[in-house]
């Protein structure tokens, strides 16, 4: 990591640990907005790293909004900051207020978006126009949450139709997005085991000396590592004018994988307390379930990349797999 992105990763722990606490998880979950983090977060030009510095952002690359989407994940942070960065990122540009991303579902008039209720535009895939950022100004919308208990709100704004898009841009960099935010809650889920594991006395020693247990942290900080590498390749390849779409995929089936096994393992670990409101674990744990699934899970990503494999032909999968 570079000097500069060192400095970003340390402007984000400081900013999250300032304006994260029980209380904010508490309200937020509940519906209301966190607006002091999201404040700070504006502040900063974090929701604008990608957009160009004559367009008032930071004008950086994906590997630097990485950075900040690892410690935005590592803190569970309830704020659409990940949706705004892909939107940014795409648009090269993004409009006063709160924007998040809209993805096509069964019904052709009404578009899944985090925090709608919110938002004042969101970016969704046009079926006849492409990208097309939308004000959300009199849109009708349908408050509902995932498992994580964050807005993940139906909306339907008169003479949009998206249609069953399938996987585009929007879809691929909210895949993209959602794994690096994978990636940093699992290396946090990893950091909390370990903590526990050496707190935790029973039988006269620490948990963490019994070797059922090093094996399970083994596993976990394995699958962490894993996840922080596709995630971090990911951008790096997009950065490189790489197709978002391959990049994304890759992502999200190995940052889902791990999601799945470091929360199985974690509340295996903790036990009881695992569950409790009081301790941290589950503000990361229900996150990485929704995450998990959100634009698309790992079995409909796998499906994809083997098709865009397949269409490349046999020569080119050697060197798609040692080249990137």
């Amino acid at each position: 990591m570079n000097e500069e992105r060192i400095m970003i990763a340390e402007t984000c722990e400081r900013l999250f640990a300032a304006h994260l606490d029980a209380e904010v998880f508490r309200t937020a979950e509940a519906g209301r907005f966190p607006h002091g983090l999201w404040d700070a977060i504006t502040e900063n030009g974090l929701d604008r790293i990608l957009v160009p510095e004559a367009q008032g952002g930071s004008g950086l690359g994906w590997e630097d909004a990485h950075v900040v989407l690892l410690a935005a994940g590592r803190h569970a942070a309830p704020v659409p900051l990940a949706e705004a960065i892909a939107a940014g990122g795409l648009l090269g540009q993004l409009p006063d207020g709160i924007v998040t991303l809209g993805t096509s579902g069964a019904d052709p008039e009404m578009v899944r978006v985090p925090w709608g209720r919110d938002a004042g535009h969101m970016l969704v895939s046009d079926a006849d126009d492409g990208l097309r950022c939308v004000s959300l100004d009199g849109a009708a919308i349908t408050r509902d949450r995932n498992i994580g208990r964050d807005p993940r709100d139906g909306v339907v704004v008169e003479g949009l139709v998206t249609g069953n898009m399938g996987v585009d841009q929007v879809h691929a960099a909210g895949a993209l997005v959602r794994s690096c935010q994978m990636a940093g809650a699992v290396s946090a889920v990893l950091d909390l085991c370990v903590t526990y594991t050496n707190e935790r006395v029973q039988f006269g020693r620490p948990i963490g000396r019994f070797q059922a247990i090093q094996q399970q942290l083994a596993v976990m900080a394995g699958e962490a590592a894993a996840a922080g590498v596709a995630a971090r390749a990911a951008c790096r390849m997009v950065d490189a004018g790489g197709n978002i779409i391959a990049a994304a995929a890759t992502a999200k089936i190995r940052t889902g994988e791990a999601a799945g096994k470091a929360a199985n393992i974690a509340h295996q670990v903790h036990g009881a307390i695992g569950f409790t409101d009081e301790y941290r674990l589950h503000h990361l744990t229900r996150r990485l379930w929704a995450w998990r699934s959100e634009f698309g899970a790992e079995s409909n990503w796998a499906g994809l990349l083997g098709r865009l494999v397949a269409a490349r032909g046999a020569d080119k999968l050697w060197p798609d797999l040692t080249d990137g």
